[in-house]
């Protein structure tokens, strides 16, 4: 029945312009403003949208993941633009952020709102 539906993921922020800032300016991303919602415009054709909840709570599991070719370069790049990297107990993670130890490589980092977002190898 929506086999033919484009369809697309979206999350919330508690602020949509520190929102639009952090994916234009700091992840380098197409970004959109209509009814005071974004969309991200992703490579390949994906979108995602991010809406308004001043009652937001970020989820505690990853809302976005940004596929790399190479997650030490994207790491030290995204260091560079002042990304901090998260740290979980119990899952072993390198000097810079990155678990390498079971699937891809891939590093955590959070949005202005307390999105969960990573990069990952593959």
């Amino acid at each position: 029945m929506l086999s033919n539906s484009h369809a697309y993921s979206g999350f919330s922020a508690n602020d949509i312009q520190k929102a639009k800032e952090f994916y234009a300016e700091t992840l380098g991303l197409k970004v959109t403003e209509e009814h005071g919602m974004l969309t991200l415009h992703l490579a390949g054709g994906g979108k995602v949208i991010i809406y308004p909840k001043d009652d937001h709570e970020p989820a505690l599991f990853t809302v976005l993941n940004f596929p790399v070719d190479n997650i030490d370069q994207a790491v030290d790049g995204l260091a560079k633009a002042g990304i901090r990297f998260e740290r979980y107990e119990g899952i072993s993670q390198d000097e810079r952020g990155i678990q390498r130890e079971y699937g891809p490589p891939i590093a955590w980092f959070k949005d202005p709102a307390g999105n969960i977002l990573s990069v990952l190898e593959g």
